[in-house]
């Protein structure tokens, strides 16, 4: 049996503690991805990943206490959930309850601004707002690493979204047991210096999905002759990422990020059966970046699992990238984000 108890920084509080919360967290889009888990329980990966989060498409979610209720009751965009998105909520809020010592369900209301199951992260700024709202409304006194681990358990890519900026999701890939990689398991804040940059966001399509990232994580992991080798080229990856950043290197992240990005969708189209998310429309933007380049304009596209593209660049050519990015898909909504905050409270007095 797993020892589930949490870090030493997990405080509860007093049963006083605020009986509701809200939280609002933003997206983030991976530089050097996270693909594959070593373990589905804990939500352990396979690589360690680096992302920035945006200031775009925040998601805010509220979380209040029931103790008459029977059961946790979960609304997106207020209509209820039902089925395997509130299996993957309610199994969450029960890990938070026993961190915390506590037994009321709750009702939990979240307005998305990002398309679920798009590709656009929708999971990462849901469950890093739902983490910090419920640890909250259930007492626990969480520091920031506590909160990427608890985080994580919902969704591996909201452990960076706990953190502004630019952060790093380990692994823990050395750690002798699963205790003590849960443990060792979080992101923290990646130092980059220098940089000014913006993420051009192409939506070619914001629809669910044919094939959901975990489905997809799993049948890549198990069926791709290309899996393992993208897996440990990743590694020499974050390494270069790290330095890039610190030394305010923008073209050196986004060729890294390109690369490593080009490198995992070739692993879901060699999975067995493939995995394929790149559409039409996807691969002409991916064209007007490589022209954009050809002319002269720092500019490097990275995708997540689904079809639309992000472009790094410069904030100053920005604009410039959205123009030719809009020339390429006429049908896509295209929008400029650039570094946002992380996952935080909100003063409900206000």
């Amino acid at each position: 049996m797993r020892d589930e108890s949490p870090a030493t920084s997990v405080r509860p509080r007093q049963p006083e503690a605020a009986a509701g919360a809200t939280a609002v967290a933003h997206p983030n889009i991976a530089l050097v991805k996270y693909w594959g888990k070593r373990d589905e329980q804990l939500v352990l990966p396979c690589v360690d990943s680096l992302s920035m989060t945006l200031d775009v498409f925040p998601t805010t979610t509220r979380v209040l206490l029931a103790p008459e209720a029977a059961d946790d009751q979960v609304s997106l965009d207020g209509a209820p959930l039902a089925g395997e998105p509130l299996g993957r909520v309610t199994a969450f809020l029960e890990l938070v309850r026993e961190w915390a010592g506590r037994r009321e369900r709750a009702v939990v209301d979240t307005r998305n601004t990002v398309p679920t199951g798009a590709g656009l992260a929708s999971s990462a700024s849901g469950f890093a707002a739902l983490a910090v709202a419920a640890a909250a409304a259930y007492g626990l006194d969480l520091d920031a690493t506590a909160l990427s681990r608890l985080a994580r358990r919902g969704s591996g890519s909201a452990s960076r979204s706990v953190f502004g900026g630019f952060a790093v999701w380990h692994a823990a890939l050395d750690a002798a047991t699963p205790t003590e990689a849960d443990l060792r398991s979080f992101a923290e804040p990646a130092p980059a210096h220098g940089l000014d940059p913006a993420l051009v966001i192409a939506v070619v399509n914001a629809g669910p999905k044919s094939v959901s990232s975990r489905e997809a994580m799993r049948r890549t992991v198990d069926t791709s002759p290309l899996y393992r080798p993208w897996a440990i080229s990743s590694r020499d990856d974050l390494s270069d990422m790290r330095t890039a950043l610190a030394r305010g290197d923008l073209d050196a992240v986004g060729e890294i990020a390109e690369r490593n990005a080009l490198g995992m969708h070739a692993t879901m189209l060699a999975a067995r059966p493939a995995v394929r998310y790149l559409s039409p429309p996807t691969l002409t933007v991916l064209d007007a970046v490589l022209q954009l380049r050809r002319d002269g304009t720092s500019a490097y596209a990275t995708m997540d699992a689904g079809p639309n593209v992000k472009v790094l660049c410069h904030r100053a050519d920005a604009d410039r990238v959205a123009q030719a990015v809009r020339g390429a898909a006429p049908q896509a909504r295209v929008l400029v984000a650039g570094p946002g905050q992380g996952a935080r409270l909100l003063d409900e007095a206000a």
